[in-house]
């Protein structure tokens, strides 16, 4: 974990609206640290590409110590954790993307680099069938233990997190607001028992911001990013469901739909992402376990010593990244190992051979 001193100044930078992640990535960058944006002139931060005069003129105008204390006074009084993007723990599949938040606020005990990880999304008025589907994936999936990832709205989003509950399984609310209220306000007992239970409840926004309709695909953005794959159950052919989707077809996550009628107004959404190729038709959890690869996970430390010792150290090192980032595809793999082409194959190909990996739609590899 980083001092917190340089988190302070990190929850600053966040709390700037003229300036983004991506730019604030670009200013810690080029100045080394938060604290040392803070410290710079004006003039030089002109000449940081993506900065402006706009986000010069707040930066250099700001007092950090003003803009973190509300929300640092806030947090030391309840049982919140500030993740930056510079933390070991930071969400892995989330770090991937170029806008990820330099700041997260966390309530909970969910593990945010779980191995397995799918977001249930649909309409805020399901029809019985849309339940009952949603209701049979995960008890098909209960199996495989995934966190189940959704956005505490109603419908669909609350379905997912009570049936998540009920299984058992650990499950995350993203927020589109600061952990200081919950929207809608009739959720606040499903919060608390997501909290309590394995789960948890995740914001990149700071206490006191107020609930606005844009905040609701930056969050949305959030659940595709930390997603293994986006599960569409129902949704109309505009809202917030294939706004997720869209974000995941961008981010290279799997994306499935629930096919319906094409009379019904809660099936057109995922009807039009099958048929523009934007999302893998399924009927039940089995087909998405399936695309996914995933199979009943040996347990016990005694598989991990074997696996060690039969490895060579290149493979060694994919099978590391594999479990950081379950997403790669071969490109990926190349740049995050360094490896050339002709390495990387061979050292695949005996993953194969030993049952490590096993070769997935889309120039993937995924662990068995």
């Amino acid at each position: 974990m980083i001092p917190a001193t340089d988190v302070h100044h990190l929850l600053a930078l966040a709390k700037l609206d003229s300036i983004g992640p991506i730019t604030a990535k670009s200013l810690i960058g080029y100045c080394g640290s938060a604290a040392a944006v803070f410290e710079t002139k004006a003039h030089r931060l002109l000449k940081i590409p993506g900065v402006g005069e706009a986000g010069a003129r707040a930066i250099a105008n700001a007092d950090p110590q003003q803009l973190m204390q509300p929300d640092w006074d806030w947090i030391q009084k309840q049982d919140v954790r500030i993740i930056t993007y510079l933390d070991a723990d930071y969400p892995q599949r989330l770090k991937q993307i170029p806008e990820s938040p330099i700041i997260l606020f966390y309530r909970g005990s969910a593990n945010l680099n779980a191995r397995r990880a799918i977001a249930l999304v649909g309409t805020r008025k399901p029809s019985p069938y849309g339940v009952a589907m949603a209701q049979r994936i995960l008890e098909e999936l209960q199996q495989y233990r995934p966190l189940v990832i959704s956005g505490l709205a109603f419908g669909i989003d609350a379905t997912a997190h009570r049936m998540a509950l009920d299984l058992g399984l650990p499950t995350l609310g993203v927020l589109g607001h600061g952990l200081d209220i919950i929207y809608p306000a009739v959720h606040r007992k499903l919060a608390r028992t997501m909290e309590q239970n394995g789960g948890g409840l995740l914001t990149e926004f700071p206490i006191q911001s107020r609930i606005d309709k844009e905040h609701f695909p930056m969050r949305n953005r959030i659940i595709a990013a930390m997603s293994e794959a986006v599960v569409v159950i129902e949704s109309k052919e505009r809202g917030g469901s294939i706004i997720t989707a869209e974000f995941a077809n961008a981010y290279h996550r799997e994306v499935f739909a629930l096919p319906g009628r094409t009379s019904d107004p809660l099936s057109q959404g995922c009807n039009a992402l099958i048929k523009r190729h934007k999302a893998a038709l399924i009927e039940s959890g089995q087909d998405i376990a399936f695309q996914l690869g995933w199979t009943e996970e040996e347990s016990g430390p005694s598989r991990q010593m074997n696996l060690f010792l039969a490895l060579e150290p290149d493979e060694e090192a994919i099978y590391q990244i594999l479990r950081t980032h379950p997403q790669a595809d071969i490109d990926q793999l190349a740049y995050l190992s360094g490896m050339g082409s002709s390495t990387l194959a061979t050292v695949m190909l005996h993953l194969e051979f030993k049952g490590i990996v096993k070769s997935a739609p889309g120039k993937r590899f995924i662990l068995v």
